[in-house]
């Protein structure tokens, strides 16, 4: 599980079947926590399935590889990134 940051849309002409009425979403991975509230995409964009109705600019979590697809089986969805939870407040204790 990864936090992530929602920084846009991907709009698809062709989709899998499995995929319609799906929204997918442009994230950018959360490498340190210190840039947790920069708003210029550093990282690379990931496509991600959006379970969660998350919105531009919200923190993500984000499933990768088989985690990702896991919640449909048996229906097999052709995903390696889904976000699974909308991060209202992300807290790091700094003892750990």
């Amino acid at each position: 599980m990864k936090i992530a940051r929602v920084v846009g849309t991907a709009t698809l002409s062709r989709m899998h079947p499995s995929l319609h009425a799906a929204r997918m979403r442009c994230v950018e991975v959360v490498e340190r926590i210190e840039d947790l509230n920069k708003k210029v995409p550093a990282n690379d964009l990931i496509v991600a399935w959006d379970l969660c109705g998350a919105g531009e600019g919200d923190v993500v979590a984000l499933a990768e590889g088989p985690e990702a697809a896991a919640p449909f089986k048996p229906d097999v969805k052709p995903i390696d990134a889904s976000i699974v939870a909308i991060l209202d407040h992300v807290e790091v204790d700094a003892a750990s």
